[in-house]
């Protein structure tokens, strides 16, 4: 009976909170640091493997919050740049959990747009993203930005090396090169141009840092962390981060 009641309780608490937010406008672009799959896993007495299995889980769930609440664009960090350094028998699982939860995210008729460096991948898992995006419903009303091989600071490298490049293939000279390098343009070159800048990143696990996540587009971003492992995310988590969200005053640096 206090399981139920305990449900129960939950759920109203729950639609009083989705009630709350329908006065608001909520995050055109949200980001998503899904940490602490390895310690759940540990505190549960479970393999490393299990942890990240019920991480991606929890990442198709937490999608589909989104597009019920009508969220657009989702960027979720899978990988990192130094998560690459973790064990190769790690890496191998992690790179099939990848590869998997991309093709159930198109299942799931979303959007899929890679956000990081398809080079630091094995060619099999970057030829396995690669048929998984063929069937990709660009129509969608969710576009989810996948960050794997993904690091903050390598994007705008990236950025500017394209950029460079670009102008060199135009025949300009240093100076001219030097002139052309400014905020808008780098922006242009990034893994998400042509995409609004995330309004709020959701870190979970505890952890209060960004560690290199959009470190470029997040300059104006509001910030949520909590301290539940991400395969206990719930949705009440969520609706509690966009209604501390919608309450805040907004200055973008003013």
């Amino acid at each position: 009976m206090a399981d139920d009641d305990g449900g129960l309780l939950y759920r109203v608490y729950e639609r009083r909170l989705t009630k709350e937010l329908e006065a608001y406008s909520l995050p055109q672009h949200l980001g998503v640091i899904v940490d602490g799959n390895r310690r759940w896993a540990k505190e549960a007495g479970e393999s490393t493997e299990h942890g990240h299995r019920a991480g991606a889980a929890k990442i198709l769930e937490f999608l589909s919050w989104c597009d019920d609440l009508d969220i657009p664009l989702v960027t979720v960090w899978m990988l990192s740049t130094d998560n690459l350094r973790r064990p190769a028998e790690e890496l191998v699982t992690l790179y099939e959990i990848i590869s998997s939860t991309i093709q159930g995210i198109i299942d799931a008729g979303y959007c899929v747009r890679l956000t990081g460096s398809a080079e630091v991948l094995p060619e099999p898992v970057r030829a396995g993203i690669a048929r998984a995006k063929q069937r990709t419903t660009p129509g969608s009303a969710l576009t989810v930005n996948v960050a794997i091989g993904y690091g903050g600071r390598e994007e705008i490298v990236d950025a500017v090396r394209e950029l460079v490049r670009e102008q060199v293939a135009l025949g300009k000279d240093g100076e001219e090169v030097a002139a052309a390098i400014s905020v808008d343009s780098i922006a242009e070159h990034l893994y998400t141009r042509g995409q609004p800048d995330p309004d709020l990143i959701i870190r979970t696990s505890g952890e209060q840092r960004l560690s290199g996540f959009l470190l470029w587009q997040s300059v104006h971003s509001e910030y949520w962390f909590c301290e539940t492992y991400w395969p206990g995310f719930r949705r009440v988590d969520l609706l509690r981060a966009l209604r501390d969200f919608c309450r805040r005053e907004r200055r973008f640096g003013a």
